[in-house]
């Protein structure tokens, strides 16, 4: 994912790894693709080694010197065979880990006190609130430096629907536990 991120971002413009971890940082992009700060650094030294991207200029600020890359033609290649590979990935992921549980429970019904479920349950809802405020603090972000295309905003809206999507399952689970515990 860094890989990608990191070409596609240079096929626009020569940049720094500072300049591209602010861009991802301020468009909420590293949030959802979680890429780590430090992940662009290594990627920029990986593929400089690799013949991916060069070193275009270093510039200097004060004591400290700040390298410019840019993307090779070995790169662009790289990068649309990564895009492909984005293309061909799977796309959907499943909650395992609570499906596991449900599927326990409804073995073992008095395994574990339905309100510290119920409880859990809150709390991941929480997070998945969390998530879309900062998925569309992300869109706005992003339309003050560019217009959202359609592709932006289908991205942006599936990513919504997928948290709410969840959020209603959650919410269902929730409903159906209390219910049963009557």
């Amino acid at each position: 994912m860094t890989r990608l991120m990191v070409l596609g971002l240079l096929r626009v413009k020569n940049m720094s790894g500072y300049e591209i971890q602010q861009l991802l940082q301020q468009s909420k992009t590293d949030t959802w693709a979680g890429i780590l700060p430090g992940s662009i650094y290594h990627a920029l030294k990986k593929m400089d080694k690799e013949g991916l991207v060069k070193v275009e200029t270093l510039e200097q600020t004060g004591n400290r010197s700040k390298a410019i890359y840019a993307i090779t033609s070995k790169g662009e290649e790289e990068c649309q065979m990564l895009l492909l590979d984005a293309f061909s990935a799977q796309s959907v992921h499943l909650p395992s880990m609570l499906y596991t549980g449900m599927s326990l429970l409804t073995m073992h019904k008095d395994l574990i006190d339905v309100d510290k479920i119920t409880q859990k349950l809150e709390e991941q809802k929480n997070l998945i609130e969390k998530q879309i405020v900062t998925v569309k603090a992300g869109r706005e972000q992003k339309a003050m430096y560019v217009e959202i295309d359609e592709l932006t905003q289908l991205t942006f809206d599936n990513m919504l629907d997928h948290y709410q999507l969840q959020m209603k399952f959650l919410e269902d689970i929730a409903e159906t536990l209390k219910k049963n515990q009557a």
